[in-house]
């Protein structure tokens, strides 16, 4: 069975037996094959990497070569029962539009992005003047996928915005770890922060 990253093993905690699943930005389908393995449930990825994309058809995983920038447009409305996105949000041309393709093909969504607002973030850039550079987000600004980052605060306003309704919240460090700090400041504290949301 595939060794899964800590956050994903969060989000395999959130999805029910037997459901139908779809990965945006699924990688080498290590979460769907997890998921195959230990949930049966049914499920396509959809991956832009021709190397990954390979890696999931070695591992039997359905998967679809697509920029998920394009839409979900192959999919009809309520075709599963999750969509979910880890660590793929803030690489989005537009995050608030795959938001809303989310949850017309799923009952619930699920994403996982780095909180830019962690307060280390706030210190570079408040005392070096520069953008930061992390664990959580290691690239210099002008090779970064990342060009949507984002902090707790501004997601859930968005949610508010289109009426999406939080159901879970999960926020952690860069070690997957909580603590009573995060938990008491989670926009300041938290590194990497893991929502399941539907419509209200």
């Amino acid at each position: 069975m595939p060794v899964l990253r800590p956050d994903l093993e969060i989000i395999a905690q959130w999805i029910e037996p037997r459901s139908r699943v779809l990965d945006l930005g699924c990688g080498d389908g290590t979460l769907l094959r997890h998921l195959r393995e230990t949930r049966q449930i049914e499920s396509y990825g959809l991956e832009i990497d021709g190397e990954n994309v390979t890696r999931c058809i070695q591992a039997r995983v359905n998967v679809l070569q697509m920029n998920i920038d394009s839409g979900l447009s192959d999919f009809d409305a309520n075709s599963f029962d999750y969509v979910v996105m880890s660590q793929t949000l803030q690489a989005m041309q537009h995050p608030e539009r795959i938001l809303d393709e989310m949850l017309r093909v799923g009952r619930e969504g699920i994403v996982t992005f780095p909180n830019f607002g962690h307060w280390l973030n706030r210190l570079q850039i408040a005392f070096k003047g520069h953008m930061p550079v992390s664990r959580v987000l290691p690239d210099k600004w002008y090779d970064t996928p990342n060009i949507h980052l984002c902090t707790l605060s501004d997601f859930e306003q968005l949610c508010r915005e289109k009426e999406i309704r939080i159901l879970q919240r999960t926020v952690v460090n860069s070690a997957h770890r909580t603590s009573p700090l995060i938990h008491l400041l989670p926009n300041l504290f938290a590194e990497i922060a893991l929502y399941r949301f539907r419509r209200q």
